[in-house]
């Protein structure tokens, strides 16, 4: 990996380097300005790839080209990439069947589509004092997508609210 201060050409400061040819073979421990000198003559730029061995390490290779596909697997990584949003389900302690399957059927299409849902239950007025009633509803509604999610984080109550997080299920 290239880092944004790599060191090219004049910008080594090492007085000795040990210098690699541009097939990868090794052309010895050479002095700063021969290096520069043999890198000069195959029109090509002298890169300190380990500043850290003794003697540092410099390669010959096109610089410009080397940075190009650099950029261009950074971006191919980054395409690559899966990003993971958090979706919330709201449930309330007394919601009856429909609305349930309703809400279940929004938790399922979320789990399908990668993302991880959080399903909460907001306890109003009295209602807190049942928390049980609110803790089977969410086991319920992990229980119903097991098939399809593992659970992250088990029910548990953050002031008037009680959480669950439920991912999808990776395939190996």
């Amino acid at each position: 990996m290239i880092s944004k201060d790599q060191l090219v050409n004049e910008g080594i400061r090492a007085r000795e380097v040990r210098l690699i040819g541009q097939n990868g073979d090794q052309l010895g421990i050479k002095s700063r300005q021969e290096a520069l000198e043999i890198a000069g003559r195959a029109n090509l730029d002298l890169v300190l790839v380990a500043a850290n061995a003794k003697p540092p390490v410099c390669r010959i290779m096109d610089y410009g080209k080397y940075r190009f596909e650099q950029q261009k697997k950074e971006k191919e990584a980054r395409k690559n990439q899966k990003i993971i949003n958090l979706k919330e389900v709201r449930l309330s302690p007394g919601i009856e069947e429909h609305d349930f399957n309703t809400k279940l059927r929004n938790a399922i299409k979320f789990l399908e589509k990668g993302d991880k849902v959080k399903a909460s239950i907001r306890f109003k007025g009295r209602a807190i004092t049942h928390k049980e009633i609110g803790r089977d509803v969410l086991e319920r509604l992990a229980k119903e997508c097991e098939d399809i999610a593992t659970i992250e984080a088990r029910p548990k109550m953050e002031g008037r609210s009680m959480f669950l997080v439920m991912a999808p299920k990776t395939e190996k």
